[in-house]
Protein backbone atom coordinates (compact mmCIF):
# COMPACT_ATOMS: atom_id res chain seq x y z
CA UNK A 1 0.00 0.00 0.00
CA UNK A 2 1.30 3.40 -0.88
CA UNK A 3 1.40 6.09 1.78
CA UNK A 4 -0.17 9.55 1.78
CA UNK A 5 0.37 12.79 3.65
CA UNK A 6 -2.67 14.33 5.32
CA UNK A 7 -3.53 17.99 5.78
CA UNK A 8 -2.08 17.75 9.30
CA UNK A 9 1.33 18.19 7.60
CA UNK A 10 3.23 21.17 9.02
CA UNK A 11 5.69 21.44 6.10
CA UNK A 12 8.66 20.76 8.35
CA UNK A 13 10.72 19.43 5.42
CA UNK A 14 12.03 16.31 7.19
CA UNK A 15 10.25 13.62 5.16
CA UNK A 16 11.32 14.58 1.64
CA UNK A 17 15.07 13.88 1.99
CA UNK A 18 14.38 10.58 3.78
CA UNK A 19 12.52 9.02 0.82
CA UNK A 20 14.86 6.70 -1.11
CA UNK A 21 12.53 6.69 -4.13
CA UNK A 22 12.08 10.48 -4.40
CA UNK A 23 8.34 9.91 -4.04
CA UNK A 24 7.80 12.91 -1.75
CA UNK A 25 7.63 16.43 -3.10
CA UNK A 26 6.23 19.81 -2.12
CA UNK A 27 2.63 20.17 -3.24
CA UNK A 28 0.58 23.37 -3.45
CA UNK A 29 0.08 23.53 0.32
CA UNK A 30 1.63 20.42 1.88
CA UNK A 31 4.02 17.68 0.90
CA UNK A 32 2.61 14.93 -1.31
CA UNK A 33 3.58 11.34 -2.05
CA UNK A 34 3.59 9.97 -5.61
CA UNK A 35 1.94 6.53 -5.32
CA UNK A 36 3.75 5.38 -8.47
CA UNK A 37 7.08 5.81 -6.64
CA UNK A 38 6.15 4.95 -3.04
CA UNK A 39 7.17 1.45 -1.98
CA UNK A 40 6.83 2.12 1.78
CA UNK A 41 10.63 1.75 1.66
CA UNK A 42 10.28 -1.95 0.75
CA UNK A 43 13.60 -2.93 -0.79
CA UNK A 44 15.44 -0.17 1.05
CA UNK A 45 14.44 -0.27 4.74
CA UNK A 46 12.31 -2.33 7.13
CA UNK A 47 9.99 0.59 7.88
CA UNK A 48 8.87 3.68 5.96
CA UNK A 49 11.47 6.33 6.70
CA UNK A 50 9.08 9.24 6.25
CA UNK A 51 6.95 7.88 9.09
CA UNK A 52 10.01 7.46 11.26
CA UNK A 53 10.89 11.16 11.06
CA UNK A 54 7.44 12.77 10.86
CA UNK A 55 6.89 14.80 14.05
CA UNK A 56 3.09 15.03 13.65
CA UNK A 57 2.28 11.47 12.54
CA UNK A 58 0.45 12.56 9.37
CA UNK A 59 1.51 9.76 6.99
CA UNK A 60 -1.09 6.96 6.97
CA UNK A 61 -1.66 4.21 4.41
CA UNK A 62 -3.33 5.47 1.26
CA UNK A 63 -6.63 3.57 0.95
CA UNK A 64 -6.79 4.46 -2.75
CA UNK A 65 -3.53 2.63 -3.51
CA UNK A 66 -3.65 -0.75 -1.77
CA UNK A 67 -0.65 -2.96 -2.59
CA UNK A 68 0.81 -6.15 -1.14
CA UNK A 69 4.43 -6.45 -0.03
CA UNK A 70 5.07 -8.45 -3.22
CA UNK A 71 3.62 -5.65 -5.35
CA UNK A 72 5.71 -3.09 -3.46
CA UNK A 73 8.83 -5.19 -4.04
CA UNK A 74 8.02 -5.45 -7.76
CA UNK A 75 7.62 -1.65 -7.88
CA UNK A 76 10.97 -1.25 -6.07
CA UNK A 77 12.66 -3.54 -8.60
CA UNK A 78 11.14 -1.63 -11.51
CA UNK A 79 12.18 1.73 -10.06
CA UNK A 80 15.75 0.64 -9.41
CA UNK A 81 16.36 -1.39 -12.59
CA UNK A 82 18.69 0.70 -14.73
Amino acid sequence: MSLMITDECINCDVCEPECPNNAISQGDEIYIIDPAKCTECVGHFDTPQCREVCPVDCIPDDPNHVETKDQLMAKFLALTAK
